[in-house]
Parts: structure tokens; sequence; C-alpha cells
């Protein structure tokens, strides 16, 4: 086929394996697109970035601006939820070409009456499409290049500001080329800025030894409310197998009243459409969400797809679940950990699409009830292409949903899961410890192209993971880990009141907690407060109310020499919040040094002062120096510094 277009358009990015994926933004964020453009030859040529949204018909126009090395830049900025399309154009400006043609031999004092002749060519044109001055302008100019009489006149025209802003603006794009469209899914604001807080229902009644209830989470709602959590995120509230069920401490011999494990989904009173019935009713669920509504808090389901060995499913669609010779099923298993009290689905099964079915069926059917958050238990155990499905179906009907996806798996695992639209990601937040560990984990998140897709969420524990550095850790420990959560990602969440009570009882050798709320009720002074509690709730605030924490991409780190002290500098979109986080990674002796001032970056010269204030302390100071003394102790290991200019 032939092939007429002589610009062309390569590296265009952001995209995703070659646009085969989103990339995603929330309302109000700015896409930059960068391309590189190139003709032949010496012809002056132009580019634009075309976007709109999945609901609108006609195309915005960003122009690009060439930045050097023949490499393009433009932005445009996302106002709405949804999908939006975009793309690269790429033309010869032949009436620019002109322009500057004719620039250069009027510089060279060469007659141009031919030269002139030829740009009424590019006039005419654009009669038809300017302003009513603009038209009177451009008849003027044709007279002018016409006429030898006008010459002076007409070669002051010819390279003028005026007429190159007119061709600048109206566009002759002959023979223009374009790059194939690329996406980018346009989220809420909560899917960038969250702070969970997990707690178990069943663990929340007042008095010791019995099951909680929904009505019991009620009066909890606002301590989490003060504490600044504005997701309250459910392990599962469904009924649980009685068969294999697990005893506590993960024992396969259940003992009378071992409630079992909240994962082990599914018995006599239900399956995955149903609720406990020792947590109440339906109507009790509906109630507990709007009551958190009403405090700014939004509750999060867990959306486990597994099923306990009576669940309502086994019985049913006996080919949702693969059949030993023997007539059993395999129980699901995470070597060296084993689940007996979980079968795992069969996604290779023939009725694959009335099970896809149903999971649709019942995640829609939470939605119903006022749910529009779901953590979802080791998606990546489960197909790629089920999830892309699925979150698709969900979106198209309800795009507030958000999903978390929790895959403490391989990276490329995790980075395809949200390639497939998970709007959340775990990390190995929980597991990075030195600075720079810590340094080289968040500029992976935050400078490479998964900045685009993957949007991390840091938890410091979890009911799963008791971490070796918090088993026995002092207080100092745990509000380490906490602020640099808090600081480092825009998303993040605890394990409550485990996290801020400290309790770090473990299972020897293992990352497990000793008598695990998993296979449990446990009972906790839910109002005890303790310095934790305090600064969990001050640091909330503070990131409420500073924008600079409420994304995780835009962060520098500062350099400062001692290697127990790590410090960053993060901004809003328009630096109107600029934060400087120094935080202490010894819990045990004082740290202090100096830390350097991104001056390039602060827009800030040599010796020019800046104001900084903690904004937990309310010490105040001015620094005139490029390199500024701070101290830290375990008392209150970190500072977070407004930075006034």
């Amino acid at each position: 086929m032939h092939n007429q277009r002589r610009v062309v358009i390569e590296a265009v990015k952001p995209q995703i394996n070659c646009g085969d994926f989103f990339i995603k933004r929330i309302v109000n964020e700015i896409v930059n697109v960068d391309a590189n453009v190139l003709a032949d030859g010496h012809d002056v040529i132009a580019a634009s970035v075309l976007y709109k949204h999945e609901k609108e018909r006609k195309w915005c126009e960003a122009r690009m601006h060439l930045v050097g090395n023949d490499e393009w830049k433009a932005s445009f900025t996302v106002d709405k939820q949804g999908f939006y399309a975009y793309k690269v154009q790429g033309w010869v400006d032949y009436a620019l070409n002109w322009q500057h043609g004719i620039e250069r031999k009027i510089e060279d004092n060469q007659h141009v009456k031919s030269e002139l002749l030829e740009g009424i060519t590019f006039l005419k044109p654009l009669l038809k499409k300017v302003t009513s001055n603009e038209k009177k302008y451009l008849q003027e100019c044709i007279d002018a290049f016409g006429n030898e009489k006008y010459y002076n006149n007409a070669i002051n025209e010819a390279r003028g500001t005026k007429l190159h802003d007119i061709f600048y603006k109206y566009p002759e794009k002959h023979l223009a080329n374009e790059t194939k469209e690329l996406q980018v899914y346009v989220d809420r604001k909560k899917a960038l800025f969250s702070t969970w807080y997990e707690f178990f229902p069943r663990s929340a009644s007042e008095k010791k030894g019995v099951h909680g209830t929904f009505k019991d989470c009620e009066r909890l709602l606002p301590r989490i409310s003060e504490m600044g959590f504005d997701t309250l995120y459910f392990p599962p509230v469904h009924p649980i197998g009685e068969v294999n069920r697990k005893g506590k401490n993960n024992t396969t011999d259940a003992k009378e009243g071992d409630v079992g494990s909240a994962w082990g989904i599914g018995s006599k009173e239900g399956g995955h459409k149903d609720l406990h019935p020792q947590l109440g009713s339906v109507t009790d669920f509906k109630r507990l969400i709007k009551k958190a509504k009403d405090l700014g808090i939004e509750v999060a389901m867990d959306y486990a797809l597994q099923a306990a060995p009576d669940h309502p499913w086994v019985k049913d669609h006996p080919d949702w679940f693969k059949w030993r010779p023997d007539g059993t099923v395999q129980y699901a298993e995470n070597p060296p950990k084993k689940y007996q009290d979980i079968l795992p689905i069969y996604w290779e099964s023939k009725d694959y699409k009335n099970l896809w079915k149903e999971c649709l069926d019942t995640m829609l059917y939470w939605v119903d009830c006022g749910i529009n958050i779901f953590r979802v238990d080791n998606p990546h155990t489960k197909p790629y292409y089920f999830w892309n499905w699925l979150i698709s179906e969900v979106k198209k009907k309800h795009p507030d949903v958000i999903f978390l996806a929790e895959a403490f798996t391989r990276p490329k695992v995790m980075q395809r899961l949200a390639k497939e639209g998970y709007s959340q990601s775990y990390t190995y937040f929980t597991w990075r410890n030195t600075k720079q560990e810590f340094i080289e984990y968040i500029t992976e998140l935050t400078q490479t192209d998964q900045c685009e897709y993957m949007r991390p969420n840091f938890w410091p524990n979890t009911p799963d993971i008791n971490p070796y550095h918090l088993q026995g850790a002092n207080e100092s420990k745990y509000l380490q880990r906490y602020v640099l959560a808090a600081t480092l990602s825009s998303n993040i969440g605890i394990y409550g009141p485990v996290f801020e009570q400290m309790i770090d009882a473990a299972i020897p050798g293992k990352e497990e907690y000793y008598m695990s709320e998993k296979f449990q009720v446990c009972h906790y002074d839910w109002f005890k407060e303790n310095k934790l509690t305090l600064l969990i709730s001050r640091i909330n605030a503070i990131r409420h109310n500073n924008e600079a924490l409420q994304q995780t991409n835009n962060i520098k780190f500062c350099n400062i020499h001692n290697d127990n002290l790590i410090a960053f500098y993060k901004w809003n979109a328009d630096k109107t919040n600029e934060l400087l986080i120094v935080i202490s990674l010894d819990h045990h002796y004082p740290q202090r040094d100096n830390v350097q001032l991104p001056l390039e970056a602060l827009g800030l010269q040599q010796g020019q002062p800046v104001s900084v204030s903690d904004l937990v302390t309310g010490n105040s100071y001015v620094w005139y120096n490029e390199w500024n003394y701070v101290e830290l102790h375990p008392t209150l290991p970190f500072h977070i510094f407004k930075i006034t200019k």
C-alpha cells in the first residue's frame, strides 16, 4: 500500500503494552504526552494531541511543542470519570514553512514578489475559517501581496507575528499522520487518596467472649472517623463453612465454639450473597453503611472467590470445582500454607460462563446494597482475563467502584493485575526497611511506567502479615512505619486495633500473629488511647489538609548523608502546597545530619530564605542555607515540614 504522508510519529508516551491497556488518572488530573515527531528534509512540521471523553463526539486539541531532538510534548486535563481516548497527530505545516522561507529570503535582501504570490494560496483557504476581524486582515494581506506598490508593507506582514499566529491557529493539515487511539481511565479521587482501617466485625462486641454484630460496629464509627480514616474494610462477613473448619491458631481440628476463618466462605446458612447470621441482617448492614457514610467513611467489603466444602455452590454447581477420581476436591494450597477449609474454583470449567455471571452478580448485589469499594482476596490465583471482564462490566454501570488487589506475589503478576483494571494494589512496602530499599522501590513505582497504571497502597501490617520488624518493636518503630506509609503513598491502610495497640505476639520464626484473629473472636478495649492513636490521628489530619500527600508520584528524595535518616520533597500539581519530610529509621537512638533543600525544584536561589513549619509540633524555622541541620529522637521520629517561600 502506498503512503504519501511524510510525518513519522514514534515513541508515544504514556502507553502501556503498546496501547493494549489504559493508563489511569483521577478527575482533574493532567495527562502529559510526549512523542517523537519528524519528517524528511527541513520543512516546518507541527503536532497535536487529540483527546475526547467516551461520551463526546468531537475531538479536543492540545498543540504540542518541540523540546529538542524531535521530541514533542503537550498535556491535557481529564475532568470527567470514565474513558478518554487520545492520539498524536503530525503534519507538515506548509503555511508556516512558506513564512519561514520568505523570512530568510527577506533577511538576505532577496526580492520575493513570486513568494508573496505563493503566500496568497495559503491565505485564501483561511477566509472561510477565521473571525470577521481576522478575515479583514487577511484580505488586506492578499491585496498587498498581489500588488507591487505595497511591496514594503507586504514583506513586513509576511514575516509578522500576527500572520504567524493565524497560521498557527488555523493549520491546514494536508496529509496529516496520526497514531492509533490510546486510552486513559479516569476514576474518582478516592482511587488515588484513601486511608483504610481494617477490623473484624465479629470482634466488635463490648463483652468478652461474645460474637460482635454490625450494631456493635456502629459504636466504633466515631472513633475511626476521629482518627482520620475514610475507608473501613471488613474481612469477609459471609456465613463460614462448618466442614473442615479451622480451629484457633490455624489448627485443622476445630473445637466446639470455634468460629473458623472468615475466608472459608459458605455453609448451610448461605454463600457469597449472604451475611453471617451472628453479625446481623442485610438491614443492619445497610444501616451501618449509611451511618459510616454520614461520618465520611466508606465501607469496603472483601471479595474472595473461593468456597468452603459446604458452600451452596458445591452442591448446586459441581462443575465449578475440579473433582478427583475418589470424589473429593483438592483443597487450596499456597505452600507451605494449606487451606483445608477452602475449595478453589475450577476456572477451566465448561460451565465457566455461568460461573463468571454468578461472580459478577455477586459483586453487583453488594454494590446495590451500597458498597463501592472491594478488597479482592488473592486475585493472582484467578485468570487475568476474568478480572478484565469483571471490572469492565462493573465500571460500565458503576464507575465509582474501586478495586484493591490483595496480591503479595511476583512483581510482574502484581503489575499485570493493575493493568487489567485494578484501582489500587498492595505492595512490598511491608518488607522494605532500609533507606536504599525505600528509595529504590519508590523510584520504581513513581519514575517508571508503573506510575501510569499501578496505584500503590501501603500497609504496615495485615491479618496475614505480622512483619518481623514489628514483633517486639517499641512505640517509635510503629510510629516510624505509619509515617513512612502515610507520606510515601497517598493510599494507606492498617489492620487494627492490633497495630495501634502494638499487639505483636507472633508464631516463632514466622511473620504470622499468634492466636490470630483470623481464626477466633478477640476482645479489645476499643477506646484505649495512647501516643500512637494520637499521632496517627494527627498524621491523617495532615494528609487530609495537604494536597502534596494526596498523590504518590510527585516525590523527590533529598540528599542527607546519614543512612538512618530519609528525606524527601513532595508537592501538589500547581506547587501551592510543598512539604519536606524527614524520618528517622532508627527507633532506638537519636539521629542527626544536614539535609539538602532541592533549591531548583523549589524555584529558589542560593541564600534565599525559606520558612519551614513542623505540622506536628507547630515549631517554625527560617532557613537561609541549602544545607540545614535536623535532629530526630525516637520519641518523635519524624518531621513533616510545610514550606513557605
